[in-house]
Order: C-alpha cells, then sequence, then structure tokens
C-alpha cells in the first residue's frame, strides 16, 4: 500500500473524517463511498493507520466494515484484541500488528439507500457510551447525506444536458414522489428529492421510473429504527 498523506484528501474531505474526532472519543477515522455503480473509493482519512484498516479489509475481503454494510447495523467492538472473530480471522491477525484496541464501524445508509462506510478506531479500549453512539449516528446520517449530495453533482455535472423527463405529467408523478418520501423519512422536500435521485442512480433508472414506483406504492422509504 502507498505511504499515506493528507494530501491524498480534499479539504471538504478531510473535514468530513475530522468531524468524528472532534465530537468522539477515538484516534482515527476513515470514509468510503459505493453508492449505486460508483467504484468503491475512501473518501477520506484521518492518519495513515485509519486507511490502512480500511485497505486491509477491502484487499482481505473481510473485516467489520464487509459485516456492518451486509447487516446495516454499526459493528461496535470496544476490546477487539479480546475473544474470536469467526466472521474475519484473517483480517483480526493483521489487526494484532497494529496498536488498535477498539473498532467502531457504522454503515451509511438513507433509507433504503446504501450510502458507504465509516470506520472509527481508537488506541485504547472501551465501549463508546449511549451519548457518544447517538452523536456518531447523527455524524453518519449527516455524511450520509454530505456524499449522496456530492456524489449526484459530479454526475449532473458530467452528464448530457439532454433533457428526458420534460413532460407535465413526468413532474407530477416526481412531486407527487417527493411528497411521499418526505412523510415516510419525515425529512425536508430537498432531501426527499435527493434520495429519490440518489436511489435512481444506485440502480440505474430513471427519477420518473423510481417516483412511479413510490406512487404505486411498489417502493416506499423508511427511516432506520435503532
Amino acid at each position: 500500500m502507498p505511504e499515506w498523506s493528507s494530501s491524498n484528501c480534499g479539504v471538504e474531505d478531510v473535514a468530513l473524517c475530522a468531524k468524528f474526532l472532534d465530537a468522539l472519543p477515538v484516534t482515527g477515522a476513515a470514509v468510503s463511498v459505493f453508492v449505486g455503480a460508483v467504484p468503491e473509493t475512501v473518501v477520506c482519512a484521518t492518519d495513515g493507520l485509519a486507511a490502512r484498516l480500511d485497505e486491509l479489509q477491502f484487499d482481505l475481503g473481510e473485516g467489520p466494515r464487509w459485516e456492518a454494510a451486509r447487516t446495516r447495523i454499526p459493528v461496535l467492538e470496544p476490546r477487539v484484541r479480546e475473544g474470536e472473530h469467526p466472521l474475519w480471522p484473517v483480517f483480526f491477525s493483521a489487526l494484532l500488528d497494529t496498536e488498535v484496541e477498539a473498532l467502531y464501524v457504522f454503515p451509511l445508509t438513507l433509507g433504503a439507500l446504501d450510502v458507504g462506510i465509516v470506520e472509527l478506531y481508537s488506541t485504547t479500549s472501551g465501549a463508546l457510551d449511549r451519548t457518544d453512539r447517538a452523536k456518531a449516528l447523527v455524524l453518519a446520517n449527516q455524511t450520509a447525506w454530505n456524499l449522496l449530495d456530492r456524489l449526484l453533482r459530479v454526475k449532473e455535472s458530467t452528464a448530457s444536458a439532454t433533457i428526458t423527463e420534460a413532460s407535465p405529467l413526468s413532474r407530477r408523478e416526481i412531486h407527487q414522489a417527493t411528497g411521499m418520501v418526505l412523510v415516510q423519512m419525515n425529512v425536508t422536500p430537498t432531501d426527499a428529492l435527493l434520495l429519490l435521485r440518489g436511489h435512481a442512480f444506485a440502480h440505474g433508472k430513471t427519477v420518473r421510473t423510481i417516483a412511479g414506483d413510490v406512487v404505486a406504492r411498489r417502493l416506499q422509504f423508511t427511516p432506520e429504527t435503532e
């Protein structure tokens, strides 16, 4: 793996990861994105070890990041060196060569949409208390919205200017679907439309098609419950 440097991340990316260090009792953080057809990418890492932990799991195809992505549930290992880890034995063996004592991995999800993963580590063992877990979940949610918005802005800046959904009917349906998602997810109209666009992007469909599925109740967005 190439030597990690903060220059590998943009200013906006560094700030995205730094928020977790500012708010939580952790040593390092890394954020990865893998929504839709986007190749999995490390958005930011606060230090070399955080980047290495992400890279190791990607290379090995095992680790708590994959478990969190699969289950859509945080994986919290306050004393990661203790006990056995049958789901990721090779990564655990590699972990013993580092100074990591605790791992906290949170999936970045928005309703039915999987956006990415945030991986936190600490060089001291100990569980996150209820307040810290709540802070981490709030930050994870904010990060998911931030990444989705940025991905869609990049997509739109490189897309053709040809408008394929200009009919009044399709726009009425999109507006109706936006209102339904707004109620289902208890979010703003802007965020509801962002969710529709993100779901369309992730599944290679048009916004009009996704809106039609929502209006016909074939697709429903529901907030995650703890």
